[in-house]
């Protein structure tokens, strides 16, 4: 076998725990995505949780907050979900993967200044999903078993 198909073939067999990491990923977000495309009165929900959240959320964002995601819920709410949803079904898929990855670590970024918890607190999901998607936007997470790996000759911006 020549070098260079050995060299491919071994980071192949690295890059599988990482793939692993990407699908479940995607099925979660996809999971809790089509959970909010399929339920009744998110937006609603969304503006309960805003409202909610106001007094812990980071002082910088809170602007954005209130004159922004409270003045257009109905907006965000579909935002979210859709988001979620795209996010998941681009991750399981392996397509347009460190895109994907990069766009849903600024959602989760978005979720967590909204909830103000420091970077260490026990119940913050929010910096693990973003710490998560920023390793998959940094890696090249869609080639193994993935459609980039497929399709990276023919669509540069996969590359």
């Amino acid at each position: 076998m020549p070098d260079y198909l050995q060299a491919r073939s071994r980071a192949a067999v690295q890059l599988w725990p990482i793939a692993v990491l990407r699908v479940y990923t995607g099925v979660f977000f996809a999971f809790h995505g089509l959970g909010k495309l399929r339920g009744h009165n998110f937006a609603e929900g969304l503006a309960g949780f805003v409202n909610g959240s106001l007094e812990s959320s980071f002082s910088f964002y809170r602007p954005f907050l209130e004159s922004m995601v409270l003045a257009h819920s109905a907006l965000f709410a579909v935002l979210v979900a859709w988001g979620e949803f795209a996010l998941g079904v681009a991750l399981v898929l392996g397509f347009a993967t460190r895109y994907a990855a990069f766009g849903g670590a600024l959602m989760v970024a978005n979720f967590w200044f909204a909830k103000g918890q420091g970077w260490l607190a026990g119940d913050n999901h929010d910096v693990i999903w973003l710490a998560i998607l920023l390793v998959l936007a940094l890696v090249p997470a869609g080639r193994i078993a993935g459609l980039d790996g497929r399709l990276a000759d023919r669509l540069r911006f996969l590359r």
